[in-house]
Order: structure tokens, then C-alpha cells, then sequence
């Protein structure tokens, strides 16, 4: 049984510990705020833009943008979003499955990854799945230091440029969406090339184009790409928080409950050593009166 001094040490040290995790829940719970604001915000022009494009192509049928050509090939880049920090629980680790799961169910794929973000990186880095092209993105971990929709083109305009030169065939992006503080849900949506979508049916309304549709769809693809990843991002980025807050909040009662455990394993290991430090007192007293 450990001793009086060795249990108070680990009260401390858990006391300690609850003030990090209560510190670290209460920052990111500020974050948090922010970052939801922001995914909140983007979602309805995330959304109504993409109709725009959807209604557009539909009414185009082929074209030749570069970003729409058949996707036949074998050359899968998939484009990892997650953290540069841990401690949001199953976070980094939910991207990171759905990355082996997609590799497992499509051997005859050649996979590359770009990670935008430290964790995936770390996960992947002793394997040849890394990208290792130059021609995209090296340093895309940085933009968790100053997210913001200019920062997220450059990452962008180098995938449109990579995927022209036919570095990759297809990409998909894989990151955890956000639902809410407690839950996220990991997605892997295809991202190059642009699909273009026939309508089901007619539409009953007849859209004047200014100039043509082809015209107003090569400026839309780009922009629509740019916005896609930039969502992306950002639902990345509320869902780290909203994990590292709830995580944080499991430790800060797993550490106070522990406390409570120590605390009640030291009251009664105290009691035990006065009892028996009364008993030794007892039977001297004893001994010398006999």
C-alpha cells in the first residue's frame, strides 16, 4: 500500500493536471465560438454558390475546362485535413482511417496524400504515400497559423495547376465535418475534376446567360474550387476546437473524479495509521502495567 506522502503527491499532481485540461477547455471554447461563427456563416454561400454552378453545367453539357476532363486515370491524390496539435480525441486519428479504409477498399489506385496539417503528416511520413511532388503544395501546415480565405487560394491554385499537368488524376479531400461541439463527422468528397451534372428535369424557368453559359462556367469552376477547399478548412477547423473542447472537458471530470478517489484512499489509509498507531499505544501501555 502506498504511504500517506506518495498519495498526497498524487493529489497534487492530479490537481495539477485539472487545471491544465480546465485551462486548455476554456481556450478552446473561446476558439471554438469564433470558428463556428465562421462555418455557420459560410455554409449558405458555400451552398448557393454551388447551385449556381450546378444549374449552369447542367444546361452546358460538355465543355472543354480543364478542370472537368474525365476522371479514368489511376492517380488518386487525397488531400488530408487535420490538426497541427493533439488532444481533441479521436479527431486526427477519424482522417487517418478514413485515408486506410479508402486505400484498402481501391487497390488498384495510385494513392498519393498531401496533408494540411502536422498530425496526418506524423502518421504517414514513414510511408511512400507522401507527396513528394514540387509541383504542389509544401508547406500547406502553416495555414492553421493564420487561417483566411487569401491564404487558402495559394493551396488551391497549385492543386488546379498540379491536377492541368496531370500530376494526379482525381483528388478527394477528407476532413471531419462539423455537426456540433460533441460530434464530427468524417467526410471524403471528391474534389477534381468537376463533375458536370445533368438535371433530372426541366427547369420551368428560363435564365437569360451573359455572356454564354461555357463563358460563365470557366470563371465559376475556379472560384467554386477555391471556396470548396476554403469550406473545408474552416469545417476542419471548428470541429478540432469543438473535439479539444469536449476532450478536455472528459479530462477535467476524469481528473476530478480521481481526486475525489485519491482524497477518499488517503482519508481512510490516515485512519488506518491512527488506528494503529492507538493500538501500539494500547499494547505498550498494557505490556508495562503487566
Amino acid at each position: 500500500m502506498a504511504n500517506l506522502k506518495e498519495i498526497r503527491t498524487r493529489i497534487t499532481s492530479v490537481e495539477s493536471t485539472m487545471q491544465i485540461t480546465s485551462a486548455m477547455k476554456m481556450v478552446s471554447a473561446a476558439k471554438f465560438k469564433r470558428a463556428q461563427d465562421a462555418i455557420v456563416q459560410m455554409r449558405p454561400f458555400a451552398k448557393k454558390f454551388n447551385d449556381i454552378l450546378l444549374n449552369v453545367s447542367s444546361t452546358v453539357g460538355e465543355t472543354e475546362h480543364p478542370m472537368m476532363r474525365d476522371d479514368k486515370g489511376k492517380k488518386v491524390l487525397l488531400i488530408a485535413i487535420s490538426s497541427n496539435r493533439g488532444l481533441c480525441g479521436g479527431f486526427n486519428n477519424n482522417v487517418v482511417k478514413e485515408i486506410k479504409k479508402t486505400i484498402e477498399e481501391n487497390p488498384d489506385n495510385e494513392y498519393s496524400i498531401l496533408t494540411i496539417g502536422k498530425k496526418v503528416f506524423d502518421a504517414f511520413k514513414k510511408t511512400e504515400l507522401l507527396n513528394s511532388n514540387d509541383t504542389l503544395p509544401t508547406d500547406a501546415q502553416t495555414i492553421w497559423e493564420d487561417l483566411s480565405y487569401e491564404n487558402s487560394i495559394s493551396i488551391t491554385s497549385k492543386l488546379m495547376s498540379a491536377f492541368e499537368n496531370n500530376v494526379f488524376d482525381k483528388a478527394f479531400l477528407v476532413y471531419n465535418s462539423f455537426k456540433n461541439a460533441a460530434v464530427q463527422i468524417t467526410v471524403n468528397e471528391p474534389f477534381l475534376p468537376v463533375k458536370p451534372v445533368q438535371s433530372e428535369k426541366e427547369s420551368t424557368v428560363d435564365y437569360i446567360f451573359e455572356p454564354d453559359q461555357e463563358e460563365i462556367l470557366k470563371e465559376l469552376i475556379p472560384s467554386s474550387l477555391k471556396i470548396q477547399l476554403y469550406k473545408a478548412l474552416l469545417d476542419s477547423f471548428a470541429s478540432e476546437h469543438g473535439a479539444r473542447m469536449t476532450a478536455m472537458h472528459k479530462a477535467t471530470d476524469n481528473a476530478n473524479e480521481m481526486k475525489n478517489d485519491l482524497k477518499l484512499f488517503y482519508n481512510k489509509a490516515r485512519q488506518a495509521a491512527i488506528t494503529n498507531e492507538i493500538l501500539e499505544i494500547v499494547a505498550g501501555a498494557e505490556a508495562l502495567g503487566g
